[in-house]
């Protein structure tokens, strides 16, 4: 089954037990618009229920971004509260959910959205030149979700995303494969290698027992998860937030005032 276009969208290919999921928006380093999120979510539902796929793999179309994070102009109309973060908790949460392994093929940037799209995958492999981050202290100003940030932690460790997030630094592949967040680099002719080899490796063992361990270790990571909801909407109410918004579509350094 091949689903494809050529505006914003996401890209549904689907080859006997492997599926490839393309986020497709290269002209904007294939940032997530709102309607790209949604068919995100629907396209997780669907494979969910393909018992015939074993292996789903995640790239970005081009080879600037796997993806570079949200449409900002969809945060004009999102900036009244916290609902943005409490809708991307759900739709992350239908790919971490997946009963099937998943790879995320990484080339350029994975940032904001798209470091929490490939942290979502259970195998993550990348260009030696690749970097991840999430710069919201210097662009946006927003917030993540206690659910997000529980993910993060548990997959990059507290002191690597505190430095994403406090110093908003993005941090170069060879630190992340170091540390074990990274499965694998590669140069970039042999990434789709590197990425085919493990998925065919994946496809072989027994689905149910891979599917019992992700997902015992999913609902182990979201147990027991704090209420922030007075720190999200502080956040996503306040002047700070719509001047970031504002300074990004503007093409200049917001200016912030603690408020």
């Amino acid at each position: 089954m091949n689903i494809s276009s050529t505006t914003p969208c996401i890209d549904l290919d689907i080859d006997g037990k492997i599926a490839r999921v393309t986020f497709n928006n290269p002209a904007a380093r294939n940032a997530l618009t709102w309607p790209m999120y949604e068919e995100l979510k629907k396209i997780c539902d669907s494979l969910a229920s393909n018992s015939e796929v074993r292996v789903v793999i995640f790239r970005g179309a081009g080879d600037k971004a796997f993806v570079s994070g949200s449409d900002i102009q969809q945060f004009v109309d999102l900036q009244k509260d916290e609902a943005y973060e409490i809708a991307v908790d759900q739709i992350f949460a239908s790919l971490q959910q997946l009963p099937m392994p998943t790879i995320a093929m990484i080339e350029g940037l994975a940032v904001g959205s798209g470091l929490l799209m490939a942290t979502a995958c259970d195998f993550r492999i990348s260009t030696k030149d690749a970097r991840f981050g999430i710069p919201v202290a210097k662009t946006l100003g927003n917030c993540l979700s206690p659910s997000n940030l529980s993910w993060l932690a548990a997959h990059l460790g507290i002191p690597t995303v505190k430095k994403m997030l406090l110093t908003a630094e993005l941090i170069k592949a060879p630190e992340l494969l170091e540390s074990g967040y990274l499965y694998e680099t590669a140069e970039a002719t042999d990434l789709q290698v590197a990425v085919n080899i493990l998925a065919q490796k994946l496809a072989a063992l027994a689905p149910i027992t891979q599917k019992a361990s992700k997902l015992t270790l999913a609902r182990l990571l979201q147990s027991n998860l704090p209420d922030c909801t007075e720190l999200m909407r502080e956040t996503y109410n306040s002047k700070d937030f719509r001047e970031g918004v504002s300074a990004f579509l503007e093409g200049r350094s917001p200016k912030w005032a603690g408020e």
